[in-house]
C-alpha cells in the first residue's frame, strides 16, 4: 500500500464523510475509591517519557500499577518499567486492555504520541475512569473539544500533563492576576529556540535521491511483536517507517503537534487560563523558514490576536518563536535580568540579540513594564529597566502545594478539580492546534470565535476535523 499522506487538494474530498460518526458505545460513572485505598493505574505507554510519568505518579503513593499497555511492549525501551513490575498484566492494544480489566481499573496514565491520546481517553473516559494524559491534550481542534465535552459528560477526574500548571508558576500568575499587577497586558512573547528531532533533515529529503513520497514508502523492517495498527489508531493508513516512531512522531504532521504542541503547553498555559483569552481571533504567519508539506517547519514565528475581554484584559498579541536562533526582540535589560533565582544566560551574540535561550516568555504591560519567565513551574520576575518603579512589589502566593501528579491523585479520588482540567488544557490545546494549521499551509487566516470555524480558508477549516477515522475507530468520535 502506498504512503497516505493527505495533500491540501485531498482535504476537502476527505473531510466530507467526517461528520458521520457514530456514537460512542459506552456509559459509566466514576469509580468510587475508599479514602485509604490505592487508585489501581493502568498505563498506556511504557517506554521513555511514558515511563517517567509512571515514575512520578507512583511517587505519590496514591498509586498501585494493575496494567501495563504498549504497542511496542517488550522491546528495548519499555524493559524498565517491565522489570520494575514484571507481575503486572501486559497488553498491546489499550481496547483489549479494558475489555479484560475494565472493572479493575480505577485511572489511566497516557503516554503516547499526540494522535492516539484521543481514542485512549475518550475510551477510558466513557468507562468512568480518571485519566492523567501528556500534552498536547489532542491531535486535532476537533478531538480537543470532544474530550472537553467527554469531561463534561462522564465527570471523571481529568488532568492534562502541562506539569508546571500545578507548581510556582501557576500560583504566582494567579496571584498577580488577582492583585492586579497583571492588568492591561497587551503581548507576550513566547520562545522555544532549542533544535528539535525534524531539524536533523535540514528541511531536506532524508535520503538523496529519493523524493518523500518514495523515502517514504520504501520498505522497513518492523520491530518484532509491534502492533502497527493499534499505534496508528485512527489515523489514515501508513506503512510502518521507523522515523515514526520513538518519539520522532512529533515531527510528523499526521502524528504530532510540533514544538508548538510540545513547549507551548508549558510556556503559555497560565496567561491563557487566568488573562481568560479563549481562541484568537486570527493567526499570522509572520516568518516560516522550512516547510514542506510532511514535517514542521525548521523555523517559524506566530502571531495570535486575542480581543479584550474586560476594562482591564485589552486585546492581546502572542508572538510564538521557535527555531534555532529564532528569538523576538526583548525590551532593554531582559538578557540582565535573572530570571527563577537563576543566573542570565550568557548572550552568545552581541547587544540585546542572543542565539539561543531556555524556553520562555516576556509578558508586556501597555506602561512599558515587562516580566520575564521560563516554561514549566518558572516564576516570574519585573525586567530590570527604566519602568521596573512602576510594577510595585509581585505578590506573595500559595508555595508548598501538590504537585501536578498528587493534584490528579487528588481529582480522582474526588478532593478537588484538578488543575489542568480537559476545561482548561483542552482551551489552551485548542489554540495550539490553530496554530499547527498555519505552520501546515504556510499561511494566516481568521478564526470566527461564535462558529469556532476558519471560514475564509476550507483547507484550514477541514483540518480542525482532519480525516476521517479508520473503518473501526469511529466510534469514538461522538459525545
Amino acid at each position: 500500500m502506498s504512503h497516505t499522506h493527505t495533500s491540501r487538494r485531498d482535504f476537502i474530498r476527505l473531510a466530507a464523510g467526517a461528520s458521520a460518526f457514530s456514537a460512542f458505545p459506552y456509559i459509566a460513572k466514576a469509580a468510587k475509591i475508599k479514602p485509604n485505598e490505592r487508585i489501581n493505574l493502568a498505563c498506556c505507554g511504557v517506554g521513555n517519557r511514558a515511563g517517567a510519568i509512571i515514575d512520578e505518579l507512583m511517587k505519590t503513593g496514591m498509586f498501585n500499577v494493575v496494567a501495563l499497555c504498549d504497542t511496542q511492549i517488550g522491546d528495548s525501551h519499555t524493559q524498565r518499567i517491565l522489570k520494575k513490575y514484571p507481575k503486572v498484566a501486559r497488553f498491546h492494544d489499550f481496547r483489549k486492555m479494558f475489555d479484560k480489566m475494565e472493572k479493575e481499573i480505577d485511572a489511566v496514565s497516557v503516554g503516547t504520541p499526540d494522535h492516539t491520546h484521543f481514542p485512549i481517553c475518550m475510551h477510558a473516559m466513557a468507562l468512568g475512569k480518571g485519566v492523567y494524559v501528556e500534552k498536547p491534550l489532542a491531535h486535532t481542534y476537533q478531538e480537543c473539544d470532544l474530550l472537553m465535552k467527554a469531561e463534561a459528560k462522564y465527570k471523571v477526574a481529568c488532568q492534562m500533563g502541562n506539569q508546571g500548571h500545578s507548581g510556582s508558576n501557576y500560583y504566582q500568575f494567579r496571584a498577580m492576576v488577582d492583585s492586579g499587577v497583571m492588568n492591561n497586558i497587551t503581548r507576550m512573547d513566547a520562545h522555544m529556540t532549542k533544535g528539535r528531532r525534524w531539524h536533523k533533515w535540514n528541511g531536506e529529503v532524508p535520503t538523496k535521491g529519493m523524493s518523500w513520497e518514495q523515502w517514504l514508502n520504501k520498505a522497513e523492517e518492523m520491530p518484532k511483536g509491534m502492533d502497527w495498527d493499534t499505534w496508528l489508531g485512527q489515523v489514515p493508513f501508513h506503512p510502518f517507517h521507523k522515523d515514526y516512531i520513538n518519539g520522532d512522531w512529533r515531527c510528523w504532521y499526521d502524528f504530532g503537534n510540533g514544538a508548538l504542541g510540545d513547549w507551548g503547553a508549558h510556556i503559555i498555559d497560565s496567561v491563557h487560563q487566568f488573562l481568560k483569552l479563549g481562541m484568537p481571533e486570527s493567526v499570522s504567519l509572520e516568518m516560516i523558514k522550512g516547510h514542506n508539506d510532511y514535517v514542521f517547519p525548521m523555523s517559524s514565528t506566530l502571531k495570535f490576536s486575542f480581543p479584550e475581554r474586560s476594562k482591564t484584559m485589552p486585546a492581546m498579541d502572542i508572538v510564538w518563536s521557535e527555531g534555532v536562533g529564532n528569538l523576538p526582540e526583548f525590551p532593554e535589560g531582559f538578557l540582565r535580568t535573572k530570571s527563577d533565582g537563576s543566573s542570565a544566560p550568557p548572550s552568545g551574540g552581541s547587544g540585546n540579540k542572543v542565539k539561543s535561550l531556555p524556553p520562555g516568555k516576556c509578558i508586556h504591560r501597555a506602561d512599558g513594564v515587562a516580566f520575564k519567565g521560563g516554561s514549566h513551574s518558572g516564576t516570574l520576575v519585573v525586567v530590570n529597566n527604566e519602568h521596573a518603579e512602576k510594577a510595585g512589589k509581585l505578590p506573595s502566593y500559595e508555595k508548598g502545594k501538590p504537585n501536578h501528579f498528587m493534584d490528579f491523585a487528588l481529582g480522582v479520588k474526588g478532593e478537588k478539580t484538578c488543575n489542568s482540567n480537559f476545561a482548561v488544557g483542552g482551551e489552551l490545546s485548542k489554540v495550539l492546534t490553530l496554530g499547527c494549521i498555519a505552520q501546515r499551509l504556510k499561511t494566516s487566516f481568521k478564526f470566527d470565535r461564535k462558529t469556532e470555524s476558519i471560514p475564509d480558508n476550507k483547507i484550514a477549516n477541514q483540518l480542525l476535523i482532519g480525516p476521517p477515522p479508520r473503518k473501526g475507530w469511529e466510534e469514538y468520535y461522538k459525545v
